[in-house]
């Protein structure tokens, strides 16, 4: 049985790959769907061209990976793609952000997606690719945003480094590094947030577009996607600019 799978499939970005890998040229058994919310991956489900089994899990409670890696091991499908796009972040200052909030958003952008892909990595044949969701945040330290951004940062390092250590198997797996995207995370991030936090996002992207052209990126081998010109232009800045001036900068954007 050769499947996809998709994590934070109930909404936004996640949404996004599900349609396009269903879509898309790669024949599929089955189209694996993991989110809480049971209501939007059935609604999904009735979306898509391919049949599709659901997991209603919560990822950021330990026994949630742990039923995906069991009916990994029931079933020994072939896994030609995995994409991590659960995750969430909440704005403002290191004192207005909830502690159950500052770890939730470590639990899922970072343990929960750690153990997903370890969890898929033993059925992964050549020419499987990974997709991991991180941002542009994950190039400098962001001040409003430091426990967001910090997850990004892990994810981002992990997967570039997941990327040499697969290469010898013809396995890939690509850094989605997206910038501010129409979708409710904005709104879940703003929920409850101190006055100082992000209140602006400049050059707002569809979700489709990124998706696209991450799995474009992806099947050309990329370690990393980025999309939009705003956001090839932050890279740069972050790789030759010291953090201080790219924090500098992003303290007077996000205003």
């Amino acid at each position: 049985m050769k499947i996809a799978i998709v994590t934070g499939a109930s909404s936004g970005i996640g949404w996004e790959f599900a349609r396009l890998i269903a879509a898309g040229p790669e024949p599929l058994d089955e189209l694996w769907l993991v989110a809480r919310r049971r209501d939007r991956l059935e609604a999904l489900r009735r979306e898509l061209p391919v049949p599709a089994r659901l997991f209603f899990l919560d990822l950021t409670r330990p026994e949630g990976p742990e039923v995906l890696k069991a009916e990994l091991k029931r079933l020994h499908p072939l896994v030609c793609l995995l994409v991590n796009a659960a995750g969430y972040g909440k704005f403002g200052r290191y004192d207005a952000v909830p502690e159950q909030a500052a770890l939730g958003m470590i639990d899922l952008n970072c343990r929960a997606l750690t153990a997903v892909t370890t969890a898929a990595l033993p059925y992964l044949g050549r020419g499987a690719r990974i997709l991991q969701m991180a941002s542009t945040s994950s190039f400098q330290p962001l001040p409003d945003m430091a426990v967001y951004a910090a997850t990004k940062a892990f994810v981002a390092s992990y997967s570039r480094a997941l990327h040499e250590e697969l290469r010898s198997r013809g396995v890939t797996c690509t850094a989605v590094c997206a910038g501010w995207m129409r979708t409710e995370f904005l709104e879940v991030a703003r929920r409850g947030a101190d006055s100082g936090a992000v209140s602006r996002f400049p050059f707002l992207q569809t979700p489709r577009a990124v998706a696209e052209q991450a799995l474009r990126d992806s099947a050309r081998g990329r370690a990393v996607s980025v999309c939009g010109l705003w956001n090839q232009l932050h890279r740069a800045a972050a790789k030759l600019l010291p953090a201080q001036a790219v924090m500098w900068g992003w303290k007077r954007i996000k205003d």
